[in-house]
């Protein structure tokens, strides 16, 4: 469900567009952002459809969004608005802070990357940066961007092998439901072995649950 404020700030303040799947959350953050005498919060979203809607046709300052939404994940929202919206600058604010989650908000265009534990002044302090045209990364989303970074990146294809070693499926089992050769299998988890830096298949597992190259709950 979108709300919408009855007020567009006209007087200077930081125009905010909050969007966030759980209602407690919006409330509350709006509540929180309006009791700052230098922001305005003009609208309010559900989903990243609604956003995607809604956000050029009020033409916020600042976006402040959650990332794992239905439907539409949050970077995939932040790409299309950031073609629909050159102007609009993004604050990432989630519970999610693997090293997927925040490499593939970064390179979406996000400038600030903050996490839902963090304090009102942090929140506030990060939406001023962005707005005032800066970055607001924590040191230590900072240093696991840096990892991720020089991290040589996988293959599409080996990416797909990783999510099936991940349910427990073996390289026969992989090979079929890919219908590849089961070497082939066996050459590509080889190599993303060596890529994630682990010895073997368990260790591949949690190093891809842990960095968020695979979400085994999104079954």
């Amino acid at each position: 469900m979108l709300t919408m404020m009855s007020e567009i700030s006209s007087d200077g303040r930081i125009r905010i567009f909050i969007v966030d799947d759980h209602d407690v959350v919006r409330l509350g953050l709006r509540t929180m952002l309006e009791s700052e005498l230098d922001m305005a919060v003009v609208g309010m979203a559900g989903s990243s459809l609604e956003a995607i809607q809604k956000v050029p046709v009020l033409s916020p300052d600042i976006l402040v969004t959650d990332l794992r939404m239905p439907q539409i994940g949050g970077v995939e929202m932040l790409l299309e608005l950031r073609r629909l919206c050159p102007q609009l600058r993004a604050v990432v604010l989630t519970t999610y802070h693997s090293d997927e989650d925040v490499f593939g908000a970064i390179k979406a265009g996000a400038k600030a990357y903050i996490l839902k534990s963090s304090s009102l002044e942090e929140v506030t302090e990060a939406i001023r940066k962005v707005h005032a045209g800066e970055s607001a990364i924590p040191p230590h989303i900072a240093h696991q961007l840096a990892q991720r970074v020089s991290r040589q990146p996988l293959s599409t294809r080996e990416l797909e092998i990783l999510h099936l070693v991940a349910r427990g499926m073996k390289n026969h089992e992989i090979a079929m439901q890919l219908s590849i050769s089961a070497n082939t299998v066996r050459n590509h988890v080889v190599s993303l072995l060596e890529k994630l830096g682990v010895r073997d298949r368990t260790e591949a597992t949690a190093i891809a649950l842990q960095q968020g190259l695979v979400h085994l709950d999104e079954e």
